[in-house]
Order: structure tokens, then sequence, then C-alpha cells
């Protein structure tokens, strides 16, 4: 098996392509360790010294760092994936451990859904596609008063080019199709 690696806009975050699905629909991030019991392959990643945090995405795994460099992070990530892959153990456990942050209410006024469905169509073919190529992922929250909120996750979130990527990226593209969207904002 060789796996890939990636580097990230943001330098904590470093992605990993095993060359299998990871997760088949969705994707699942774990923050710290006891989120991590939800999943037999991250609760193993975050066993490793060092690791904040840890993205599943349809083909790849992000990991996020704290402290070591990854020339000594790397290595035991990659052998930790190998071998969970190896083995045929399951990426996630049974469903009921594990409860996405994707559950959150979305917010928005009964009048807005036209707009609601045209944000979250361009976020689904425009953005999304591009933050996964960078190893996280942009999901919708809501919209109020011209207002739209994101939820940022894997190496989006707490990536230094993150702000550039919302206002200057999806707050103008939003904006060019969605002519009520005046800001963009993370929450």
């Amino acid at each position: 098996m060789f796996i890939q690696t990636e580097a990230t806009p943001n330098p904590a975050t470093l992605k990993f392509l095993p060359g299998k699905v990871v997760m088949e629909t969705g994707t699942a991030e774990f923050r710290d360790a006891s989120s991590a019991a939800a999943s037999p392959l991250a609760s193993r990643i975050f066993a490793i010294p060092g690791v904040t945090g840890v993205f599943f995405g349809y083909d790849f795994v992000t990991v996020s760092k704290d402290g070591p460099e990854w020339q000594h992070l790397k290595p035991a990530i990659l052998g930790t994936i190998m071998e969970h892959f190896m083995s045929g153990a399951p990426v996630m456990g049974s469903a009921s451990t594990f409860a996405e942050t994707d559950s959150d209410e979305e917010f928005f006024d009964a009048g807005d859904e036209t707009i609601v469905a045209t944000i979250k169509e361009l976020l689904e073919t425009r953005v999304r596609p591009a933050v996964a190529q960078d190893g996280g992922d942009i999901t919708f929250r809501g919209f109020k008063d011209g207002k739209v909120f994101l939820n940022m996750k894997g190496s989006c979130a707490g990536c230094p080019s993150s702000t550039a990527t919302l206002k200057h990226g999806v707050q103008n593209l939003l904006r060019h199709f969605v002519p009520e969207v005046q800001e963009v904002e993370a929450v």
C-alpha cells in the first residue's frame, strides 16, 4: 500500500491520500481524542503524540499537529494509516456513536429559501471541491441579513489563509451570483 501526502495551505496540517475511499458519504472531523472514540482510525491517529485534529474526506485523511515537525510525525501517521487499512477494520465505528457537527440546525428566514438553495448549490459545485483539494471542507450554517455563515473544517480550520479564502474567494463568488449576499463569516 502506497500512501501519498500533500502539503496544505495550513502549515500545521498535512493531507494523506491512502488510495482508498475513506468516507463513502459526508465528512467527519475530530478535534480531540475523546471525540475520536467514534472512529477506530481516528483513535489510532490521536494516539500519536502531537496530533491535535483528524478530518476524513472522501479519499483523504487530514491530520493537524502542534509541536513536533512533520518529519518526526509523518512516518508514524503513515504507518498508522497503512496498518489500519491493511487490517480491514472500519474507518468509523457504529453510526450511533458519532454525531457529526453538520447536524447543527441551519438558520435562515423562510422567505430566503431560494437564496439559500442557490448559495448551497454554489458551495457544493464550486467551493467544496476546491477546498477538498487542500484537505478541508466548508459547509453552510446559515443566512441572515445578507450575511452567510459557514463552518470551516479540516485544514481550513485555523489556517492562516482561511480569512483570505473566505473574503476574497467565497464571498466574491457568492456576491457575484447572489446579489443579496453582502458578507461571509466563519462560525
